[in-house]
């Protein structure tokens, strides 16, 4: 049984990672973005990691921490271990030039030819054409997907953990994360494809920026599945809590109000509380 959960909960991971692919295909296959369908996307799956952080992860993490350390010391190492993980999403974060940060958000119309010229070349006309404008874009484009799976890294620990302890805690997790790591996906395969010409390759950078999640699980399992316990199970979901929380609230509620108005955001966020509250209700 626990090796078909670890199957399982490696399965979600990979779904939400490399559905960046997805927002590569969009990228190539749509004419615009639908900004009112992804601002309450975005927002709904804001609403889905920030209530089951507090309370559900961070319900689970406190207990474990409690069974082994006591009520006082287990609730604050609970505390502590959030705000750690907070403090790592936001370090990560921080090292990532803000210029090459995939979630600075485009829509498809926007990252047209002359627009993508225009950023690889610091505004010079013809610059797609010339082989300086493509190496930039091409740059800008790796960069990207380096950005997305340095980011994502952690994310997959989060997914996997959450799938490993409760399935459909899991399956919730996963769908929020691959909503948000669709943009991304077309933030690394549109500059490419501009730089190459080849929407081959652009895709397969896209879908390869996305195997961070499953690598990060991957290493999550082979370092801490050795030493878990109910303290280090508590430690990891308090921190995974703590990066959830921090990425809705750094990265999809931000990008949610950049594609649509500031209330579809809202809604989309308190539509993805009622979901997940609904959902974890039916589960009891």
């Amino acid at each position: 049984m626990f090796a078909e959960n670890v199957l399982f909960a490696f399965g979600l991971t990979a779904f939400a990672g490399l559905s960046t692919g997805i927002g590569s295909a969009l990228a190539f296959f749509a004419k615009r973005t639908n900004p009112k369908f992804l601002s309450l996307s975005l927002g709904f799956s804001a609403g889905v990691m920030i209530y089951v952080s507090f309370m559900e992860i961070m319900v689970k993490a406190k207990d474990a921490l409690q069974a082994d350390m006591g009520e006082v010391a287990g609730t604050w190492a609970a505390v502590i271990a959030f705000f750690g993980g907070i403090a790592l999403i936001a370090l990560i974060d921080k090292l990532v030039p803000s210029y090459e940060n995939p979630h600075e958000m485009h829509r498809i119309e926007e990252m047209s030819a002359e627009s993508l010229a225009q950023a690889g070349t610091g505004g010079q006309e013809n610059g797609l054409e010339s082989e300086e404008g493509k190496r930039k874009l091409f740059r800008m484009g790796t960069m990207a997907a380096l950005a997305i799976g340095i980011h994502n890294f952690p994310e997959g620990l989060a997914t996997f953990t959450a799938a490993l302890s409760d399935p459909s805690l899991g399956i919730a997790i996963a769908v929020a994360i691959a909503i948000h790591n669709i943009p991304e996906g077309i933030a690394v395969s549109v500059p490419i494809y501009y730089a190459t010409g080849d929407k081959k390759k652009a895709f397969i950078y896209s879908f390869l920026s996305g195997l961070a999640e499953p690598i990060g699980a991957l290493v999550g399992y082979l370092l801490l599945m050795p030493f878990m316990s109910e303290t280090v199970f508590g430690v990891i979901f308090a921190g995974v809590a703590g990066i959830m929380v921090f990425i809705s609230l750094d990265e999809l509620l931000p990008a949610a109000e950049e594609y649509g108005e500031h209330h579809l955001s809202i809604y989309g966020l308190v539509s993805g509380m009622a979901v997940m509250a609904l959902s974890l209700l039916l589960f009891l």
